[in-house]
């Protein structure tokens, strides 16, 4: 089997060669960690034991950042050491983990490469962040005895479910290598155990997400990018985050009808794209529109005025997504007006935030008990338009949204003890009991 997958790699590495040559010249991906890519992981050196968290990319690398803090305070004894797969996966784990804890890049699953990268790194124990799961490196710890685990797991039973059940029993003999699964809910539980995944391999643990943002009313930073963009304290700011192609122009749609007739003097929009790469394809299509543009590059922290209170301000930084939501007086998340499964709106409600999204977010199951208290799900940009109007026009009620959406973020935490206690227990340790405790071994009864 890990012939036949070195070959079909191979094959689909020819075929998307160009496109990835391309990427690297004209955006400048893929070019850092190529040795690591091809199996140059970190030497373990000494007797230390060593466990490897890997994140695909920058959401998961965040969601991360609970269970890094959690097992370095619990497990001290152990080395950690964080992998990613992207670029802005890699900036975010530097940002948040060295130098304290060594950051690499994942090897690729050929079957010489991921041998290699372990046999380098030599964990005792890996740990895979929302289920990123290669069989030729799974074999490879399997051959080891090397646990592997995964942590916040999610399969969508519309998306990633069908997906794998047309592997058939492939599927189950992927996933009954993995030691144990923790997923966020009981949905995505059934479908691990609907393709064959061993039952007392699979817990229900809940969503990390809600223990990594920040549920606060200000944010540092905050002040300082509202003097650059000369946002006041008068001023009604939309912030669109996250936003995908076709939402930016729907959005400037939705902000015309706002301010038809003067009814919302005040408004003003800031859009932040998703991904990088399409900031200067926002900035035309603003700049296309006839609006005046205010780029958070060009008006870095110690500028200010910002420019006409009329212009729409872009977001083309990384970062500073939370920073503009902080401002906000409501906030549409994106990626969700198109089909592309919507962006993280549990960040806009964990600050209290009147927040709004569309039809599209299978990416995010816990939509729609947010939906159920107090963010708004709209079906089109004619309801967005209208549910912005409201809290525009009523911000007391606005405020109760937003208050209501991060009581219930609130009550939502807890899935990172619940993790590392799974965790903990693969390692035979009982997990600490109290903040700052450390997990200790089993005592095994020997009658």
């Amino acid at each position: 089997m890990g012939i036949l997958l070195d070959v079909i790699y191979a094959a689909a590495l020819l075929v998307l060669s160009p496109w990835w040559l391309y990427r690297m010249i004209r955006h400048g991906r893929y070019r850092d960690g190529i040795a690591e890519r091809f199996g140059a992981s970190p030497v373990r050196y000494g007797l230390q034991p060593v466990i490897w968290l890997h994140g695909v990319s920058l959401g998961e690398i965040n969601g991360l950042a609970s269970v890094v803090r959690e097992l370095h305070s619990q497990l001290p004894d152990y080395r950690l050491v964080i992998s990613t797969s992207t670029d802005t996966g890699m900036g975010a784990a530097r940002r948040l983990f060295a130098p304290a804890h060594t950051v690499f890049r994942w090897p690729l699953d050929f079957s010489l490469v991921v041998r290699r990268a372990i046999n380098r790194a030599r964990p005792d124990l890996v740990v895979l962040m929302e289920g990123d799961v290669w069989p030729n490196f799974l074999s490879a710890c399997n051959r080891r005895k090397i646990p592997v685990v995964v942590v916040n797991g999610r399969m969508s039973p519309d998306k990633g479910y069908p997906g794998y059940k047309k592997l058939g029993p492939l599927a189950a003999r992927l996933f009954n290598r993995l030691t144990a699964i923790g997923v966020q809910t009981e949905a995505y539980a059934e479908c691990f155990r609907k393709l064959g995944t061993q039952s007392d391999k699979v817990r229900v643990t809940g969503m990390m997400k809600f223990d990594t943002v920040e549920v606060a009313d200000n944010l540092p930073g905050q002040n300082e990018l509202a003097r650059a963009l000369g946002i006041d304290d008068g001023d009604r700011l939309i912030v669109a985050g996250g936003t995908g192609p076709g939402e930016e122009k729907m959005l400037l749609d939705v902000f015309a009808r706002l301010q038809t007739g003067g009814k919302h003097p005040s408004a003003r929009l800031a859009i932040v794209p998703r991904k990088p790469e399409r900031f200067g394809e926002v900035a035309k299509l603003i700049a296309g529109s006839g609006l005046p543009l205010i780029r958070r590059s060009a008006q870095g922290d110690g500028s200010t005025g910002g420019g006409p209170k009329d212009a729409i301000i872009l977001g083309d930084t990384m970062g500073e997504l939370r920073k503009f939501y902080a401002l906000a007086s409501c906030v549409f998340v994106g990626r969700s007006l198109v089909p592309m499964g919507g962006s993280d709106m549990i960040e806009a409600a964990a600050l209290g935030k009147p927040t709004a999204f569309g039809p599209h977010t299978f990416n995010f199951p816990q939509a729609d008990d947010l939906a159920e208290n107090g963010c708004a799900r709209v079906a089109s940009s004619d309801e967005l338009a209208d549910r912005l109007d409201q809290w525009l026009t009523y911000p007391a009620a606005a405020d109760r949204a937003g208050r209501d959406a991060q009581q219930h973020v609130l009550g939502c935490q807890g899935a990172t003890r619940r993790n590392v206690e799974m965790i903990c227990e693969v390692l035979a340790r009982v997990p600490a009991t109290a903040p700052g405790a450390i997990a200790t071994d089993v005592i095994r009864d020997q009658g």
